[in-house]
């Protein structure tokens, strides 16, 4: 059966049908979640759809379930390119290309992943240094993937939702995903340089994916998570203290890339050679603060907004109590007492002719 839907996915795909593909490997991963070349088929049918985050998860899937599957790379490259994600994509690339030694595609997008690092950087293109020649030979296989539109935002909804918050410090963000009792060998979580993919799976129950395009980027190698009883904290180091206006991406706001300031003095700001207009990006951070705190509000909006700003401006003995409160009395309490919260489990209080069921994940 799996092997019947996979061949209809393959003849959808040749004829651009690309959401009937989709579908199509969907069912057949259902029935045969092992399979990493069904995952790796299904990222480029992500990839035509422009529903980047996912075809990354699909390529990590298919590359944890076969380590040499070399087009498994090229498929997570591809995808961190359109997502403008070179340092990742020219990991992947590296990786597979130590895989596929012979194939060109990959020299040619490692090269164009050089020159878009070294354009973030501010640096000189290479052609105008000294180029170290290397014997690749060109491919015409190789799609362009620039100037290619940036979703706004990705999240695969599970069946059965799962809630989550968030709260940011100068240095990194803390995002917090409500799932009581889950075990730790369940949850995988991988990063990208502005990508972050959760995914939660328990054998019995429905799976849970969050795979959000952050609001800018961080440092992969220095983000973490633990797995507690009533949840899963993720801190995300972030590359710029800058300040997040939202947890996940949006073209309405500008978000700054990474600058290297090592040779920049303290009253004077970096000047590279860029043919793109400046940017004040202390105005537009400024900017963004005053719209958010201008901004108004109704009903569970502003409500949900004034428990945030309270959050956010909390020392770690409020915020411990407003999580447990929340989660023991299942939405119903929240308190910002910890001595009275610490001391006891805290009992929902539904609203008066309403009717509390207990949330499960």
């Amino acid at each position: 059966m799996a092997s019947d839907l996979e061949t209809k996915a393959k003849e959808a795909f040749i004829d651009d049908h690309f959401e009937l593909a989709l579908d199509l490997y969907s069912q057949a991963i259902q029935l045969n979640p092992k399979n990493a070349e069904l995952y790796a088929d299904r990222a480029q049918a992500n990839i035509k759809l422009n529903n980047l985050p996912e075809a990354v998860a699909d390529a990590n899937k298919a590359i944890e379930l076969d380590p040499s599957m070399s087009k498994a790379y090229l498929r997570k490259a591809t995808a961190c390119m359109k997502l403008e994600e070179y340092q990742t994509a020219k990991a992947a690339l590296e990786s597979g290309a130590a895989l596929a030694p012979g194939e060109s595609r990959f020299s040619k997008l490692i090269k164009e992943c050089e020159e878009r690092i070294a354009e973030e950087n501010g640096e000189l293109p290479k052609e105008m240094l000294n180029e170290v020649t290397t014997n690749v030979v060109p491919s015409k296989e190789v799609e362009p993937v620039k100037d290619v539109p940036v979703p706004m935002t990705t999240n695969v909804v599970p069946v059965k939702e799962v809630k989550h918050a968030f709260y940011q410090k100068p240095d990194e963000v803390v995002v917090t995903i409500f799932a009581k009792g889950t075990p730790q060998e369940c949850v995988k979580v991988d990063y990208g340089e502005q990508i972050l993919s959760v995914a939660i799976e328990v054998p019995g129950k429905d799976a849970y994916h969050f795979q959000p395009r952050l609001f800018g980027k961080i440092i992969p190698e220095k983000c973490r998570y633990d797995v507690l009883s009533t949840k899963i904290e993720i801190r995300l180091a972030k590359a710029e203290p800058i300040h997040w206006a939202s947890l996940e991406f949006s073209r309405e706001v500008a978000v700054p890339q990474r600058v290297n300031i090592s040779s920049v003095t303290a009253n004077q700001r970096p000047v590279y050679p860029s043919s793109k207009p400046r940017r004040d990006w202390d105005k537009i951070e400024a900017e963004v603060k005053k719209e958010e705190k201008d901004e108004k509000l109704d009903g569970d909006a502003a409500l949900n907004k004034f428990f945030r700003e309270i959050y956010q401006d909390a020392d770690e003995d409020t915020r411990r109590a407003m999580q447990k409160s929340f989660v023991e009395s299942n939405g119903t309490v929240l308190s910002t007492n910890w001595k009275e919260v610490g001391a006891k489990k805290v009992e929902g209080s539904p609203p008066d002719g309403m009717e509390m069921k207990k949330w499960e994940y």
